[in-house]
């Protein structure tokens, strides 16, 4: 049987094509390369070989971060000169090609969503149990974690630069864009604080839910993502889910009522400086891509400068924040005393009453830093909007758990009467923001005969 061979090149202009007669010579061998499936790649493109040989040159490039939202582009770099091709993707006519990755990055975040809504619920949970022996001293609870994400993480930091994961152009980035995290940070505690001094009951909760609107607008305003009708009904069914599961069978309403507007909206503040955050902290993840040349910057740079410029700030808040909690400043320092003699409940009357202590507080700390930094992860492999859904899918889970026999909480809590059907509404809207209709222009095209 006779061979022929063809030579085309893809680009954005067509040429002549030569072809060569039928003969009766065997096909030209080319040298072995690394196999890829039934791909060969070499230095100027990649080799099909096949009966009748077809031989395509295409720019190879490696696949980005996917930006999400309808119309995901791809971002950061390919390969620059002297880089090998991409092993992931190839372009043919501007449409890039994904081989493996898509999978793989598509079974990391779930893997990540799974890891976040597991340290969500437990967190939860814990902040719960942690206030059993410190339910005199929340605030002394709260400036303690604050203060002790600052040492623990540029702890690991330090150790992460030695080892060579952190590197000097990562230390090197500008330090504005942290400085804004710890001031809204700062801001939205001081917020928080202050509409949940007057809120009660569910209220907070169903407040919570504007915080995903306010990623999506912000995402949409400064990322340029465009999200599909079926993400945009699915975050809209998740809110819908989390309320009827929270607010059904409370008095939220009457306690929304009782508050005002001014407390409502000022609770809505705190979400709109905690959704600013997040959507900023994507920025930063986006810019480190450019700023290194592909690379990313470590988690634990953005959450050691984060955190110590938060603190700075919360310091300057001190005497507005111990006001919020009933304190007044000058007896500040005896009640962080106080509470730190209860926090160690190492015995006398100030530590009576602190049963559960230092344990419980402890792994409240612990969970409660593993959390902030699988939310970070998830948020730096897929989007704030993504990062916020798993956060939300905990919030039923955790109503579950507090109606079992959990330790130090006495008698277990009832489940609201729609939390069937809440659940079951937060689980579609989930569903279906996750699902992604086939693109058939991500085909690979095949050659024609």
């Amino acid at each position: 049987m006779t061979s022929y061979y063809r030579r085309l090149t893809v680009g954005p202009t067509v040429l002549n094509i030569p072809v060569q007669p039928p003969t009766k010579s065997k096909l030209p061998v080319f040298p072995p390369r690394r196999p890829y499936n039934n791909i060969i790649q070499s230095s100027f493109g990649i080799t099909l070989r096949s009966r009748k040989c077809w031989r395509v040159e295409a720019t190879v490039r490696s696949a980005g971060r996917s930006e999400g939202g309808d119309g995901a582009k791809k971002v950061g770099p390919g390969p620059g000169p002297g880089q090998g091709p991409g092993p992931c993707s190839y372009s043919v006519e501007d449409r890039t090609v994904e081989v493996g990755s898509k999978r793989d990055r598509t079974v990391e975040v779930a893997v990540a969503v799974a890891v976040t809504v597991v340290l969500g619920v437990g967190n939860r949970v814990l902040y719960k149990l942690a206030l059993v022996p410190l339910k005199h001293y929340p605030f002394f609870l709260a400036q303690l974690a604050t203060f002790g994400y600052v040492l623990v993480y540029f702890s690991v930091m330090y150790l992460r630069y030695h080892a060579g994961i952190v590197t000097h152009e990562m230390l090197s980035m500008p330090k504005a864009p942290y400085l804004v995290i710890g001031l809204l940070e700062a801001l939205a505690a001081a917020t928080g604080m202050a509409a949940g001094a007057i809120l009660s009951g569910a209220s907070i909760p169903i407040l919570s839910q504007t915080f995903l609107v306010w990623q999506i607008l912000l995402s949409t305003i400064f990322l340029g993502r465009r999200y599909r009708v079926n993400q945009l009904l699915g975050c809209f069914l998740v809110t819908v889910g989390v309320v009827i599961t929270v607010a059904s069978g409370s008095s939220s309403g009457h306690s929304l009522k009782e508050a005002g507007i001014f407390w409502s909206l000022m609770m809505i503040v705190s979400f709109l400086l905690q959704a600013t955050d997040t959507v900023l902290k994507e920025v930063i993840f986006l810019d480190a891509e450019k700023r290194l040349k592909g690379g990313s910057v470590d988690l634990f740079v953005v959450n050691s400068y984060g955190s110590a410029f938060q603190a700075l700030f919360i310091c300057l808040l001190l005497p507005f924040l111990s006001k919020l909690w009933g304190i007044p400043f000058s007896q500040l320092p005896n009640y962080l005393k106080d509470g730190a003699a209860c926090f160690l409940n190492m015995g006398g009357t100030l530590s009576s009453g602190c049963d559960g202590a230092p344990l419980l507080p402890l792994l409240f700390i612990i969970v409660n830093m593993g959390f902030n930094i699988a939310l970070l992860h998830l948020l730096k492999i897929s989007s704030a909007v993504v990062s916020s859904l798993a956060s939300t899918f905990s919030v039923p889970i955790s109503v579950y758990i507090f109606t079992l026999p959990l330790p130090y909480l006495g008698v277990a809590s009832s489940l609201p009467a729609g939390f069937v059907a809440g659940a079951i509404i937060l689980v579609m809207g989930l569903l279906i923001y996750a699902w992604s209709p086939s693109d058939p222009s991500s085909a690979i095209p095949s050659p024609s005969s």
